[in-house]
């Protein structure tokens, strides 16, 4: 992208999850659109390789987001590289087992709940204090459309999409005042990893999932990354708590 379409030129993002999928996508749409964009991800390698894609505009960092000192120290190694902090992403997702409660292994709920929801309010606890320091900015939280309807057998990851529209509503309102905006981004399905993992296979999903869609199909990475850097812009300057949902109409029916 070029002149005017550059609405994020020099902007400093933090995005989780970044090593494959929304979040791979997202770092290479915002640095498309002029941010510099610190690639976190479990994975090293794949953060690595995000990193690489981009070139000099962006830096990689392996973070654990359900520990609070990797946290804390991707958020102050991004700093040390670019000098501030503008935006948070919070995309990592751990793999979800579908069961209700009384089948959920205790572990598979801690986990869910622990990289989702847990991992957005550590990363959020010392990205905020540094976006405030640089003048405001935004945060998003990657949701789900399973955080306004449920689907049967979900029981961890529908909770845990849930949580996080709502603690973005509570940060908008607790951080308004520091010119930081937080919403929430709730995909339907999209044609990922995670997807194939669960369905077998790309083709298996879009027969399976794309019926579910008024749209008729299921998602790209690409067009969730494009309403991420639709929410990290001044074009949505007037938005804060909102729920952006991106899910070819799942959630109409």
């Amino acid at each position: 992208m070029t002149g005017e379409t550059l609405r994020l030129q020099g902007r400093v993002i933090l995005v989780t999850g970044a090593g494959r999928g929304i979040g791979r996508a997202a770092c290479l749409r915002l640095a498309s659109e002029g941010a510099r964009v610190i690639c976190a991800d479990v994975d090293g390698e794949r953060a690595a390789a995000t990193a690489t894609a981009i070139g000099a505009a962006a830096m990689s960092v392996r973070c654990d987001v359900t520990d609070a000192g990797s946290a804390e120290a991707a958020v102050a190694g991004g700093i040390a590289r670019f000098g501030s902090l503008y935006g948070l992403m919070n995309n990592a997702a751990a793999p979800s087992t579908d069961a209700t409660v009384v089948d959920l292994p205790l572990a598979d709920w801690e986990r869910e709940i622990a990289v989702s929801l847990t991992g957005a309010f550590l990363m959020s606890k010392f990205a905020v204090p540094a976006i405030a320091a640089s003048g405001g900015g935004s945060v998003i939280h990657v949701a789900s459309q399973f955080g306004r309807v449920a689907v049967a057998g979900s029981a961890a990851y529908c909770a845990a999409k849930a949580g996080l529209v709502n603690l973005a509503k509570v940060m908008a309102l607790d951080h308004a005042g520091e010119n930081i905006r937080v919403n929430t981004l709730s995909p339907g399905a999209v044609g990922t990893h995670r997807l194939v993992a669960s369905q077998g296979s790309l083709e298996a999903a879009e027969r399976a999932l794309a019926p579910k869609h008024p749209i008729g199909r299921i998602g790209r990475p690409e067009e969730i990354a494009a309403a991420a850097a639709f929410l990290l812009s001044e074009d949505s300057s007037f938005m804060t708590g909102a729920d952006l949902l991106v899910d070819g109409g799942y959630a109409a029916w």
